[in-house]
């Protein structure tokens, strides 16, 4: 069943999403296609209730950035650079599985 929905999320980040860089604690700096978005937004908590969260996100595809964690950083096509603070993993099977962070920006 799971099958049905693969290649989804790689369709959506090309749709609605824009190229950014991302910059692991550990790693080489990278582009990757995903979706940046400062307005609220809700998801789905570990408890199975919905949580907003009213900071800017990024939602990318999980096998993209097995890495990802908090302090990471990105920086938006706009030249805006932002830190990782909490990381939020989707219960999906799905091989390209979103994964949302919640951004603080970084004053240059």
């Amino acid at each position: 069943m799971t099958r049905l929905f693969n290649g989804l999320s790689g369709i959506l980040a090309g749709a609605f999403g824009a190229t950014v860089q991302y910059a692991p604690q550990r790693g080489a700096l990278r582009d990757i296609g995903s979706i940046f978005r400062e307005q609220p937004i809700e998801v789905t908590g570990a408890d199975g209730q919905v949580v907003l969260i009213d900071a800017p996100t990024w939602r990318v595809e999980r096998h993209l950035v097995p890495e990802l964690a908090r302090d990471d950083q990105i920086l938006v096509p706009d030249g805006r650079l932002f830190k990782v603070t909490a990381v939020h993993r989707s219960g999906s099977p799905a091989e390209d599985a979103f994964v949302i962070a919640e951004l603080h920006r970084v004053e240059l």
